[in-house]
């Protein structure tokens, strides 16, 4: 399976892309083939109603994620990626008043947002940790279609067979599959990543372009890079502007604009620290997170509640560092895309699967590894830039208070973004050599994920999630 750049990098909304855009996405794919007849030998026509339920970690912090409001938009057809926010806020009211969905070559169908989507708080699904089902009914109230589908990170679902069938099959070689469909760069590891450009005299950057070239041209991939960057850009600057508090309840007070506001004031000052740096990679990423806690549009990176780490730190390379170019932004999405893309093959960017260190630490991974690209770094200062900022997340927990992507994680992305200039930085002081290489680490990461208790990944049950102030 080759991951494109667009892959890792998906424009969506928040606040989650497993909870929000995952399930989202689930819900039109059920609707196209309840309204297409496909997976069944039924009349669409036939369809009077429509049921859900939600499971595992999207039962236990559904509500916070926004996956029920997720669900509802799909079944009107919202995509994750073309959501008009005040025709959705329109025809979420109408459908809490109506509990009528139009779908076409259905008609009109029942369903009742109150309690026709189940939260199932039980043992969860035994494919991951994030399921949900749909199922379509006659007027007899006998099923006609039911599908059960897996979010697992990112945005990207699978249905059940698409588990069962990947999890039945010998263990897939990206390389060899790669190679088969003509990619010039198959590399499924960090080593045949460095080997390749070794042989080949091309930067990871460069051989991430040749190959997605094979399905685009050159323009194309330029224009969908800007857009990605685009996007970016302006979540972070619809942050800095908002004032208020983020919605779910738990009162948490939007930063990032009063922030910023100092440090602006601040700048040139000789009472100016020198580590307010630091500061400034954190407001970066704090108004993508608290954008993506208010339901904004952000972009995955690879995921939403790790999506400010990458831009916070594009950011930084744009407008602080010295001799930083348009093309170095492409070169950094493309690297970063690169590592990206290794992390999710060779083991997860699921919270729900391996905890924090899977989100916020392959986003630190990607950010080092672009940001030390962009500033020149040769292929193996880039592999032991994402090695240690991967490390240095080992462990890490999915623990947010009441289910809502806001603590810790709007802090957690700032961190990140600081631990990847960090790690670019050492990175660059070196000569590429090191001690523990970034597939051993990759490794090290997805066994630690296994080994980790449910509590800890993103089901709200342990950790800071239980630990919270009485009053």
């Amino acid at each position: 399976m080759f991951l494109s750049v667009f892959d890792i990098f998906k424009i969506g909304i928040g606040p989650s892309s497993s909870h929000t855009m995952g399930p989202m996405t689930a819900a039109v794919h059920f609707l196209d083939q309840l309204s297409s007849g496909e997976g069944g030998t039924f009349d669409p026509a036939s369809a009077d109603r429509i049921t859900g339920s939600l499971h595992g970690s999207l039962a236990f912090t559904g509500k916070g994620h926004a996956t029920d409001r997720a669900v509802f938009l799909g079944l009107m057809g919202f995509r994750p990626d073309a959501v008009d926010a005040d025709l959705a806020e329109a025809k979420l009211e109408k459908l809490m008043q109506d509990h009528q969905l139009n779908v076409a070559n259905c008609g009109t169908l029942r369903f009742d947002p109150a309690s026709d989507l189940e939260f199932d708080y039980g043992p969860a699904l035994p494919l991951h940790a994030n399921g949900m089902k749909l199922s379509a009914h006659d007027a007899e109230g006998s099923t006609i279609l039911a599908e059960t589908y897996y979010s697992i990170g990112g945005g990207f679902i699978m249905t059940e067979a698409e588990m069962l069938s990947a999890n039945d099959a010998p263990d897939a070689d990206l390389h060899d599959e790669q190679e088969a469909a003509g990619y010039p760069y198959p590399f499924g590891s960090a080593a045949e990543m460095l080997a390749m450009g070794a042989k080949s005299d091309k930067t990871i950057a460069q051989m991430k372009r040749a190959n997605e070239e094979t399905a685009m041209s050159p323009e194309t991939l330029r224009n969908q890079l800007n857009a990605v960057w685009s996007v970016m850009d302006g979540c972070i600057a619809r942050g800095l502007s908002q004032d208020g508090i983020l919605p779910g309840g738990l009162n948490v007070k939007r930063r990032a604009r009063a922030i910023h506001q100092r440090l602006t004031n601040q700048t040139g000052l000789n009472s100016q620290q020198p580590h307010s740096i630091n500061d400034w990679l954190s407001v970066y990423a704090m108004a993508v997170n608290e954008e993506n806690a208010a339901g904004g549009q952000v972009v995955t990176s690879p995921t939403n509640g790790a999506a400010g780490v990458v831009p916070a730190v594009i950011r930084y390379y744009r407008d602080h560092c010295v001799g930083a170019t348009r093309e170095g932004i492409d070169e950094f999405l493309l690297t970063a895309a690169a590592i990206g893309g290794l992390v999710k093959h060779n083991a997860s960017i699921s919270g729900a699967e391996c905890g924090c260190q899977a989100e916020v630490g392959s986003a630190s991974a990607m950010a080092a590894a672009g940001l030390c690209a962009a500033l020149g770094g040769t292929n193996e200062q880039i592999e032991n830039a994402a090695e240690i900022a991967l490390e240095h997340h080992l462990g890490m927990t999915c623990d947010p208070a009441m289910g809502l992507v806001q603590v810790p994680c709007i802090e957690r992305n700032g961190m990140g973004a600081i631990k990847a200039v960090s790690a670019a930085s050492l990175a660059l002081h070196g000569d590429g050599t090191h001690f523990m290489p970034l597939d051993n680490c990759i490794e090290t990461m997805r066994q630690t994920g296994v080994d980790m208790a449910e509590k800890y990944k993103e089901t709200s049950l342990g950790g800071l999630a239980v630990n919270l102030p009485e009053c």
